[in-house]
């Protein structure tokens, strides 16, 4: 199920090559960059797998000339609670570079992991961006099914004009909506971003 899941974020963020108008100017200055650093939430995760150089590299090559985005790097991580995989992940979908259309790449990664292999969108993509913050968050609920496992976890997108990314907190025990709280997703979204982001260089 880990992998399973791992491809559903992925997917979100490859959703990012779909977009858009085939316009060369209007992109920002490259100021900030993401990295993965071995704990997220303030330490609550711990990085267990680096896939930059497998599954980021496929995002790399999907994204080479989509007309949104330039200059892209991917980062993709996949996070468990104080190191035990059984109790669930954080796993973390990002790119850097120069983007512009910013709902539109938030709007193609949740498109992409909700139409991933065996997924199905419980609750579909709101904007749930907490008081008081300046970078949009978007979220939605999933339930993926595999064999006989189900598990029900949000999804959540940012995207700023240098940074772009999708996150996925699971709890392997929970199979249903109980216990999800959209906001409390969105300000771990934005957390994480603060955690990851870094300057350019």
């Amino acid at each position: 199920m880990l992998g399973i899941v791992g491809g559903v974020v992925a997917a979100g963020i490859a959703g990012l090559v779909l977009l858009g108008a085939a316009l060369e100017s209007g992109f920002p200055e490259a100021e900030h960059e993401l990295a993965l650093p071995q704990k997220l939430l303030d330490e609550k995760y711990r990085l267990a797998e680096d896939l930059s150089g497998t599954e980021g590299r496929k995002v790399e090559d999907e994204a080479d000339g989509a007309w949104d985005a330039k200059d892209i790097t991917a980062v993709v991580g996949r996070y468990s609670p104080g190191g035990d995989d059984t109790k669930g992940m954080l796993l973390v979908s990002g790119m850097y570079g120069r983007f512009k259309n910013e709902a539109d790449v938030r709007s193609g990664m949740l498109k992409g992991a909700g139409e991933a292999d065996g997924v199905t969108v419980t609750e579909p993509p709101r904007d749930v961006t907490p008081a008081g913050a300046d970078t949009t968050v978007t979220c939605e609920v999933l339930t993926q099914k595999q064999a006989l496992a189900t598990i029900t976890y949000p999804v959540c997108t940012w995207a700023d004009g240098n940074t772009a990314a999708v996150v996925g907190e699971v709890d392997l025990q929970r199979e249903d909506t109980a216990g999800i709280d959209l906001d409390t997703a969105a300000r771990n979204a934005l957390r994480i971003r603060s955690e990851m982001i870094r300057p350019a260089g």
